[in-house]
């Protein structure tokens, strides 16, 4: 049916190869022309270049030319001239899509053209390897041509400072691995100064292994973690401080909203207890923050109602089914508050700070391209995903290995007896032997059994060392036999030794098939490299993996009754294209929950979207007043619409407005319920928010115009990083239990859509009410440090809150009574500060 459709519509790839192969010739055309350049007209090329970009030509008006002068500079730097097919591979990149070009066809030199395209646009261009070592070979290799060309070329790995990794970023061209680009854009979105930021906004990369990283490593988040800066015993004090408070006279409790908060007399009684000046000042978060949960705890939280104490933990009651779920805690430490109340031992806080899966990272840049040796079985995600074309290239000569049908064995002793017995005879002979294996455990047991059989070798097991690009090297030598994992030494090529060819060139041998097509097909790849001759053999048993997740009991009975015992092969086309089935149904099934996880993660996506943007306009802002005012606006919206719901005003609960306005806005006299009567709510959110800008006036007039931004920005970073850090752990526990509501008819995906968006919701007007208080009730000094609110291992280590503290220098100008705040802003009162010697 294919080849019908083909022969009716052509090729897709067909078209898209004349295409490119047009702007290919067109390129050849050019060569003679600027072979007649010296070195220094050459050079000179790259600046004529970007003049031409910063004029308005396109990067496509430059291609051909500019592919041109990186061909002619290979070959005078390098002594490498890209083939045709190099060419094509190299404009497929440029437009974005992924080439398909075959090991051994030179993917490295033809990504040079690409990159050095669009590094003439200034943005920088990132050049993506599977491990450092390829990194560092690549950046000093091709490094060459393009530093001779006059870009310059930087390598970002993991040992770096963060000034040489901002260094490496700013260059034209930077080489790395995905998770160091990938790490760097997290922790760049956990900074507290914008000058502590490494990279520029992602502009253009080229992935080398594409499938590698972006289909098999797609499943896996990137994610820094850490632990929050809270201790147990600051929880067991918060809770023995809730425990003396007297419910009348020491907080107030709103059922409608579930909101409890502590009166004039609890604060007063928290400073006498914790020996505090004052309980709003900014080093006092942790402890309010802690206040506030043992008092939701004890107050809010009902026993038996919101959550159960089953076997020490505290499991938390479904509010709409009334069933238990267990796995969920509760975030922003009122889970660890719960604790406390009923006794129990507490549990670590939530370790998560930052993540993101490759699949997000990467769509995140203006454009992005990919290269590999097997992408085509992939192409629909590349697709719907990426948004991504594979192109296949052809190659530069015919490939002439030979591809051997598979071999079954009953079991997989018999298979082992007679991989073994292969790999012998062709190591006696010398032929050279590449054996991959799908797991670590394999590769072990071949090696114990060819050192029975007295076969020197070396083992791979796949570790990302520097040691094993040196032994796929030297892999294609005479008499070399190396067992290595399927995916060991990607992006190293392996050369021929002398008399090989001869010999049949490179055997490569499979253990078992992998359950993806294209791991098998890279594994083939390694040999038949240029030209050059080969061989690969599968062998296989019943007893392998895929072959029992995919009936292979008939096949079993079937050789059982034709008498077949471990030494004798079945070798069958049929077999082999029941395997590829196989692989294609298991290839579906992961494509599936790689779709399934994308589509989950973007939910976070957006969220995580707006949260950095926030932070970004924290840390490059010059003046944060309006965001401040328009975030305590907000809240006295929310409230003042909560309190004020019934239409009939005269059962409006302004006495609860108000103690929230005391206990978060303003003092308690500059407002009352008697100012609020007869108002309606429009006009009650208008006078209070004249109050608010009338004392933030005064506010303004107290300090200097640095203390008051910088004071703006401390508040509102610490809110912004400690509620979103809670609120990825909060997402995490959803995302987990979920699909349970798949039982209830239900989509897990949409429920979990809806909710989070809810979650969302409720953190933002949870940082708009804390920034609020800070903001309105918190002293402010004149020393304030930015500091971060947990710590991580992958997380940019900073914030000096342990440093002491210094005293601004004060003169007295007025009479200042011994008990008024001293005016240096320490919090203190004057006596017990700067009036102690007066």
């Amino acid at each position: 049916m294919r080849q019908l459709l083909t022969k009716v519509f052509g090729d897709g790839n067909s078209k898209q190869l004349k295409k490119l192969e047009k702007i290919a010739n067109e390129i050849e055309e050019k060569e003679s022309d600027i072979k007649l350049l010296s070195d220094s007209e050459l050079q000179r090329k790259t600046d004529e270049f970007k003049e031409r970009y910063q004029n308005g030509e396109s990067l496509d008006d430059l291609l051909v030319e500019a592919y041109a002068v990186v061909r002619e500079a290979a070959v005078r730097v390098l002594g490498l001239r890209p083939y045709l097919v190099q060419l094509i591979g190299a404009i497929a990149l440029h437009h974005g899509d992924i080439a398909e070009m075959k090991t051994g066809e030179g993917k490295t030199l033809a990504s040079t053209m690409p990159a050095y395209l669009n590094a003439l646009t200034g943005k920088g261009v990132h050049i993506i390897t599977v491990n450092d070592y390829l990194a560092d070979r690549d950046s000093k290799e091709m490094g060459q041509l393009y530093e001779w060309l006059g870009l310059t070329v930087g390598l970002n790995t993991n040992d770096l400072s963060k000034d040489e990794k901002r260094e490496a970023y700013a260059c034209d061209i930077t080489y790395g691995t995905n998770n160091e680009f990938g790490f760097d854009y997290l922790r760049d979105n956990m900074v507290l100064y914008k000058e502590k930021m490494v990279q520029r906004p992602l502009h253009y990369a080229i992935v080398d292994e594409v499938d590698s990283i972006l289909i098999d490593e797609a499943r896996t988040p990137l994610i820094i973690s850490g632990s929050q800066k809270r201790s147990q015993s600051n929880y067991m004090q918060a809770d023995s401080f809730v425990r003396t408070l007297n419910g009348e006279d020491d907080y107030t409790y709103d059922e409608k909203t579930r909101n409890v908060q502590l009166t004039e007399s609890g604060i007063t009684k928290a400073e006498n207890y914790f020996n505090i000046e004052n309980l709003y000042d900014l080093n006092n978060v942790t402890l309010t923050h802690h206040i506030n949960q043992a008092l939701k705890a004890h107050v809010v939280m009902q026993r038996d109602t919101d959550y159960v104490v089953q076997d020490g933990e505290v499991v938390i009651v479904d509010q709409f089914t009334g069933r238990l779920m267990k796995g969920r805690r509760y975030s922003d430490g009122l889970h660890q508050a719960i604790e406390a109340k009923e006794g129990l031992q507490i549990q670590k806080e939530s370790m998560t700070l930052a993540t993101i899966t490759f699949q997000n990272f990467f769509r995140m840049y203006d454009k992005l391209a990919g290269m590999t040796g097997t992408a085509k079985t992939e192409e629909e995600e590349f697709r719907n995903i990426y948004n991504m074309r594979v192109v296949a290239i052809p190659t530069n000569k015919p490939i002439i290995r030979q591809d051997y049908s598979d071999l079954i064995y009953k079991s997989v002793e018999g298979k082992y007896k007679a991989l073994v017995q292969d790999i012998k005879e062709r190591y006696e002979k010398g032929q050279p032997v590449l054996v991959g294996t799908v797991a670590v455990e394999t590769s072990e047991i071949i090696s114990k059994l060819l050192k029975q059989a007295g076969v020197k070798h070396n083992v791979l097991n796949a570790k990302n060392h520097f040691r094993e690009a040196e032994i796929i090297q030297e892999a294609g030598q005479k008499g070399s036999v190396t067992i290595a994992t399927n995916m060991a030494g990607r992006g190293t090529d392996i050369k021929l030794g002398d008399g090989v060819r001869e010999l049949g060139g490179l055997a490569v041998i499979g253990t078992e098939r992998h359950e993806s097509r294209r791991i098998d097909n890279q594994l083939r790849g390694r040999s038949g490299r240029q030209g050059d001759p080969g061989e690969s053999q599968f062998y296989l048993a019943m007893e392998d993996e895929l072959m029992r997740r995919f009936g292979s009991d008939n096949m079993r009975n079937m050789m059982d009754r034709l008498g077949m015992d471990d030494d004798q092969p079945i070798e069958s086309k049929m077999v082999s294209r029941a395997v590829e089935s196989a692989q294609k149904r298991v290839e579906g099934n992961n494509f599936d929950a790689r779709k399934q996880l994308l589509a989950y993660d973007d939910v976070l996506r957006q969220q995580r979207d707006i949260i950095y943007e926030q932070r970004q306009q924290v840390l490059t802002s010059e003046n944060l007043r309006e965001i401040i005012i328009n975030m305590i606006r907000s809240t006295v919206t929310r409230n003042v619409q909560a309190y004020t719901q019934d239409e009939d005003d005269e059962k409006w609960e302004l006495d609860g407005l108000v103690d929230f306005i005391h206990a978060n806005i303003l003092e308690t006299d500059e407002i009352n319920a008697n100012d609020l009567k007869g108002k309606e709510p429009d006009e009650i959110i208008d006078l209070i928010m004249e109050l608010v800008n009338k004392k933030y006036d005064e506010r303004e007039e107290e300090l200097t115009e640095e203390q008051m931004r910088e004071f703006e920005r401390v508040i509102l970073l610490r809110t912004v990083d400690s509620k979103w850090m809670d609120h990825i752990d909060q997402m995490d526990q959803l995302r987990q239990g979920i699909h349970l509501r798949a039982y209830g008819q239900t989509d897990p995906l949409q429920e979990y859509n809806m909710e989070g968006f809810s979650m969302f919701e409720e953190m933002i007007a949870e940082i708009e009410q804390e920034v609020s208080k800070y903001a309105m009730k918190a002293q402010i000094r004149d020393n304030l440090q930015r500091v971060e609110v947990a710590s991580g291992t992958k997380a940019v280590s900073g914030g000096r809150q342990n440093e002491e503290k210094k005293k601004k220098p004060y003169i007295k100008k007025e009479n200042i009574g011994r008990n008024d705040p001293c005016p240096c802003g320490s919090g203190k009162k004057y006596k017990n500060c700067h009036g102690k010697n007066a």
